[in-house]
């Protein structure tokens, strides 16, 4: 795979199944097959950025396109008690696929630290 080849974008062109609950022209959100929570989400731009720290500014529109999916993701998911939300950057940030993701992790309360 090339370093824009991921199981995210594999996923964005359909070749992988996945449980979509939103999609547009930009972002695509789906089910995590690995849940953390009761809901856990994932929310990925369709453009293949690596990671939060290699967004530049010419992807100011979609960053706040992004965060504002997230909210409303959540919403038709159903947290009206709160969520959290994530973004691991790099491999000492946890991030074990190399393209951007927003993680929604609701229906409990959460704990912090995490564990």
């Amino acid at each position: 795979m090339s370093n824009s080849e991921t199981i995210f974008t594999k996923i964005i062109r359909r070749e992988i199944r996945a449980d979509i609950v939103y999609e547009d022209d930009l972002v695509l959100a789906f089910r995590d097959v690995a849940p953390q929570a009761p809901v856990h989400i994932l929310v990925i731009p369709k453009k293949p950025i690596p990671k939060l720290e290699e967004a530049s500014p010419d992807d100011h529109g979609l960053m706040g396109h992004l965060l504002l999916k997230v909210k409303q993701v959540a919403q038709e998911a159903g947290l009206t008690n709160g969520y959290r939300v994530v973004i691991n950057n790099g491999s000492d940030g946890g991030q074990t696929v190399d393209h951007l993701h927003i993680h929604i992790l609701g229906g409990r309360a959460m704990q912090w630290p995490p564990g």
